[in-house]
């Protein structure tokens, strides 16, 4: 194969080009960035301070981000507001599901583990954690796969989301004296829990932290699994599948 070798000079200037050129998109994308940060705080001021301004792959369409992880659309000078879903039709990618999975992904080692109720099997070496309701029927059923489960540890943050009864069900579970068997008597065996007494010393606080840490990565329904290697997994997922998934993720180590 033969190559053909530009004159210093020339390959020089190919490269004074190329660094001119992305110079010049960088400085109109600050230009375009400031442009709409000024005109959409000027014309709304009740809308919340915008965090991040980044062009999408459609030409002029910008992104910007709110409170974190709320995502909207505009043009290049912020003349006009978008809120829906950007998909690319030709790679048929949901972009904006995309973006949104980057924002609110989870690091396992960052959770807080001691707001969870544990349960380990075998080894332990596989792990997973699990946002789940006390009243939600898919919960249940994904628990009932759970238990068929080995060499894992398991980590269920109470997550009281279905209503008041939801958060009574989960003070109980709490302050029970074996918290991961009273939960899996409820879950899988129908015993409903004994709530503590009303002089009983119990500190429920990991409770209202479960629900600031699912609203944080924007968990929005139980059961919503997390694993070793960040993946998220909405829904009751089937067993096979599980396993599956548990074995790419390894231990996260």
């Amino acid at each position: 194969m033969t190559h053909t070798r530009l004159p210093t000079a020339a390959w020089t200037r190919r490269l004074a080009l190329g660094a001119l050129g992305a110079a010049a998109l960088t400085a109109s994308a600050h230009a375009n960035e400031a442009l709409i940060r000024k005109n959409l705080a000027d014309r709304l001021p009740n809308l919340p301070r915008i965090e991040e301004v980044r062009p999408t792959p459609m030409p002029g369409l910008f992104e910007i981000r709110l409170n974190g992880t709320d995502i909207l659309y505009t043009d290049a000078e912020g003349n006009y507001l978008i809120q829906g879903v950007l998909i690319d039709t030709k790679a048929r990618v949901n972009l904006t599901e995309e973006r949104l999975d980057k924002l609110t992904a989870v690091a396992f080692d960052e959770l807080p583990l001691k707001d969870a109720l544990t349960v380990v099997r075998g080894n332990g070496q596989r792990k997973l954690a699990v946002f789940a309701d006390p009243n939600c029927g898919f919960c249940k059923r994904f628990e009932r796969d759970l238990a068929k489960l080995d060499n894992v540890t398991i980590y269920t943050f109470l997550y009281p989301v279905l209503g008041k009864d939801s958060h009574t069900k989960s003070r109980a579970i709490w302050c029970a004296k074996d918290r991961a068997k009273t939960w899996n008597d409820w879950m899988v065996r129908g015993v409903p829990p004994t709530e503590p007494a009303a002089d009983a010393k119990c500190d429920t606080a990991a409770l209202e932290r479960n629900l600031a840490l699912g609203q944080k990565y924007r968990i929005t329904g139980t059961p919503t699994t997390i694993l070793a290697n960040g993946t998220r997994l909405p829904g009751a997922v089937g067993l096979d599948r599980l396993e599956a998934l548990l074995a790419q993720a390894g231990t996260g180590k």
